[in-house]
């Protein structure tokens, strides 16, 4: 396995798909079973949702740039993690959110499917407390 076949690849596809609303590309890469942990409020949202979110135009991912990310094998599991900036739009709203993110990832007929993904907000980094 090299990184233009494996999870690494399947994530920079998922990625892509995102930014390009393709819900083909979605609907092929998602596994059935498929949930989202909202990097916003930490609402699961299923596959089905994510979809059709994303092809209504409701939810637009204006830009995605993942960083520092690296994956594990555990036999046919592969888990990547990583960082991102996201510009996002939901209906009216715009939102800029860093964060960390676990994908998770599971080799299904020679392909990688994604069955989970969750993001963690990155703090802002704060000053720290006076003496």
């Amino acid at each position: 396995m090299n990184n233009e076949t494996g999870p690494l690849a399947a994530d920079a596809q998922f990625f892509k798909a995102l930014i390009d609303a393709d819900v083909a590309a979605l609907e092929d890469l998602l596994a059935a079973d498929f949930i989202l942990v909202d990097v916003m409020g930490g609402s699961e949202v299923p596959r089905a949702a994510l979809i059709e979110l994303v092809g209504s135009g409701q939810l637009k991912f204006e830009s995605i740039k993942p960083a520092d990310a690296h994956m594990r094998i555990y036999g046919t599991t592969g888990i990547v993690i990583g960082r991102t900036e996201i510009q996002m739009r939901f209906e009216q709203s715009t939102f800029t959110t860093k964060s960390r993110y676990t994908h998770v990832y599971v080799e299904d007929r020679g392909r990688w499917r994604m069955v989970s993904a969750q993001g963690t907000p990155i703090a802002e980094a704060q000053d720290p407390p006076p003496r």
